[in-house]
């Protein structure tokens, strides 16, 4: 997945299936829940300006959609990611999504620090940096967004590891999926990990929460 030339039928499979996987272990509620209680300082008169760093197919933004339609809340979702592919592929999914666009940049471009957002979000996103880069990345998002930056991503467990790793090859998942979805957990973040990387950050005012099924929520 972190090849930015793949642009196949196996790449859309692999979407496809990671969206389902998501749905079933909860993993979209992370942000959601994390959005309801930021809530209180949203823009008042204006939609609430919300990026995706790493956006993939679109989901998220998509169940971020559905949350705020469903509280009449104005919003203008913005997907970011490098990989043309994956782009194309999100624009599809959300052509019922008004409220959501996409944008091919690198994150750590003049171009996009010097936007500004209410909120930016990185789902399943910041355990494919080294440290010292996510260490840049994060102090980067604070002084972007100004309501907030909201992380979802995986809990290094061997419970974990071993769980997705027979899960996808039960129900057949694709090469991708088998292959990524172990590998991921294997490159993320236990509790200690984030209580290091923010304090490097110089980021002191955050909560850090695990959540079903082997989350971390990282709000700043």
């Amino acid at each position: 997945m972190d090849d930015l030339t793949l642009a196949s039928d196996e790449l859309r499979r692999n979407l496809d299936e990671l969206e389902t996987i998501n749905t079933w272990l909860g993993g979209y509620q992370v942000v959601l829940n994390a959005l309801a209680r930021l809530r209180s300082g949203f823009p008042a008169g204006r939609p609430l300006r919300l990026a995706d760093l790493g956006s993939g197919g679109g989901d998220t933004l998509r169940h971020i959609a559905r949350w705020a339609r469903h509280r009449r809340l104005p919003v203008e979702l913005v997907g970011i990611d490098a990989n043309a592919f994956m782009l194309r592929y999100a624009a599809d999914k959300a052509r019922s999504f008004p409220e959501i666009s996409f944008r091919q940049l690198d994150i750590f471009s003049p171009e996009f620090r010097q936007q500004p957002f209410d909120i930016v979000t990185c789902s399943l996103f910041c355990h494919h940096f080294p440290t010292d880069d996510l260490v840049s990345l994060l102090g980067q998002l604070r002084e972007q967004a100004q309501v907030g930056v909201v992380i979802n991503d995986l809990h290094r467990h061997p419970l974990a590891y071993y769980s997705i790793k027979w899960l996808t090859r039960l129900f057949r998942g694709s090469y991708l999926v088998q292959h990524d979805a172990p590998l991921s957990v294997a490159r993320a973040f236990t509790r200690r990990d984030w209580v290091e990387i923010l304090a490097r950050t110089g980021i002191e005012n955050y909560e850090l929460r695990w959540q079903w099924a082997f989350r971390w929520q990282v709000i700043f």
